[in-house]
């Protein structure tokens, strides 16, 4: 039995939107339009929400007030935006070369990935999926991805010229920082219903349904210890397949005995291990029509 066959959570699951809080409002809408590429979908005084082809990805709420991120705070590694061509994602190199600078490029094997870091220091990943049928896996089901040079005079190439994100483009995954390796999975695995689908020794942990090649990734590589009180995630969405997943999910969660399980608007919000907030929410009509 391969590991995405004993997921819990429905193979149409996938993440939705991220949201932030920031201290410049102004400055990182900038940055997620004209370098990320996304559209201004709602704006107000505290609040901007962005997308691609009409579908909100990033929720940013000014909180000038709060602190900056500390040393050991848990909370975000990066949000990576999946684009759904070779093409987009070397119009997304393009601005990133002409306006912002890359902190680095990888092949994964089962993506090519670009890295960089928003004007407040979140991390932000830009990548393209392989084809799924030339991902390597274990005789087991785990998928094996490594971290390679990214051959960037070949993604140039491709380039489309294209100044935004196409419709398509979407959350494709939320790597966090954690402060427990065997508390994160014990939420995100055993209650919320990820399956494992790699391993990086004790340090990292890479989670998903349907058999992709990951959702949601954990790791502790930087020795976070302390919940995250100031800047940076707010919270992060998976979006589940109808209403009766959702409340499975939250079953699930009860019957863990996660603290915080609660009602907040139209979705289910629970807090994992360092507090980092999720919300689980039913997909729309238009989602399951896509």
């Amino acid at each position: 039995m391969t590991e995405s066959s004993t997921a819990a959570v429905p193979d149409a699951a996938r993440v939705g939107r991220v949201a932030l809080r920031v201290e410049n409002l102004d400055r990182q809408v900038s940055f997620y339009e004209s370098v990320v590429g996304l559209a201004v979908l709602e704006r107000r005084d505290d609040r901007a929400v962005l997308g691609a082809g009409g579908d909100p990805l990033v929720v940013l709420t000014a909180a000038p007030d709060a602190p900056e991120r500390g040393r050991d705070e848990t909370g975000l590694f990066h949000a990576a935006f999946l684009f759904p061509s070779r093409g987009a994602l070397a119009d997304a190199l393009g601005r990133v070369e002409a306006e912002w600078k890359l902190t680095g490029a990888s092949d994964h094997r089962v993506s090519e990935a670009l890295y960089l870091r928003d004007p407040e220091g979140n991390g932000v990943e830009l990548y393209r999926d392989r084809p799924r049928r030339e991902w390597p896996e274990t005789d087991d089901g785990r998928v094996e991805m490594d971290t390679l040079p990214l051959d960037l005079d070949s993604l140039r190439t491709d380039a489309a010229g294209e100044s935004a994100a196409p419709p398509g483009t979407t959350v494709g995954h939320v790597h966090l920082e954690v402060s427990s390796m065997d508390a994160s999975r014990a939420f995100y695995a055993d209650a919320l219903g990820l399956r494992v689908r790699q391993a990086f020794g004790p340090s990292a942990l890479f989670l998903a349904a349907d058999g992709y090649h990951h959702h949601v990734g954990l790791n502790t590589w930087n020795g976070r210890t302390a919940p995250a009180t100031g800047r940076g995630l707010d919270w992060f969405e998976f979006v589940l397949p109808d209403g009766d997943a959702v409340a499975a999910a939250r079953n699930r969660f009860e019957a863990a005995d996660v603290a915080a399980v609660r009602e907040r608007g139209d979705a289910v919000a629970v807090d994992d291990p360092d507090g980092i907030t999720l919300l689980l929410r039913a997909a729309t009509d238009d989602e399951r029509g896509r």
